[in-house]
């Protein structure tokens, strides 16, 4: 599984626990990606090593030069993301009702397409 499957898979996921009304499986997504920004054991790394696939281009994203920061950025998009999720889905709910929706659907579309802003945004202040 590349990163960007991972990413379809989560904003999938994301979306069908908000329209079955199931906060199991967001609260599963959530932990799964503190988990996995806490420590670095990525899904799609794990499951690559097991089944002995080489890692390829995810994107088709330039390259923005040398890494200022030495923090991962797929690692810092699952700590933005599961913050962000766990911001708007529990502290501010009625006031944010619309923002989990809202990054289901992005992280669905940077599944599908390949192209994550906030990734970007990340790479672009030099995250590794």
């Amino acid at each position: 599984m590349s990163d960007r499957g991972y990413r379809a898979l989560v904003g999938t996921l994301l979306l069908l626990g908000l329209y079955l009304e199931r906060p199991e499986i967001v609260w599963g997504l959530i932990g799964l990606m503190l988990f996995e920004g806490v420590t670095n054991f990525r899904l799609p790394l794990v499951l690559q090593s097991l089944f002995g696939s080489e890692p390829g281009p995810d994107s088709q994203e330039p390259d923005i030069g040398v890494a200022r920061i030495a923090f991962d950025a797929e690692r810092a998009w699952r700590l933005v993301v599961a913050t962000l999720l766990f911001l708007s889905y529990h502290q501010l709910s009625e006031q944010l009702w619309f923002f989990p929706w809202f990054m289901g659907f992005a992280i669905l579309g940077a599944g599908i397409s390949g192209v994550c802003p906030v990734l970007m945004a990340l790479k672009a202040l030099r995250f590794r």
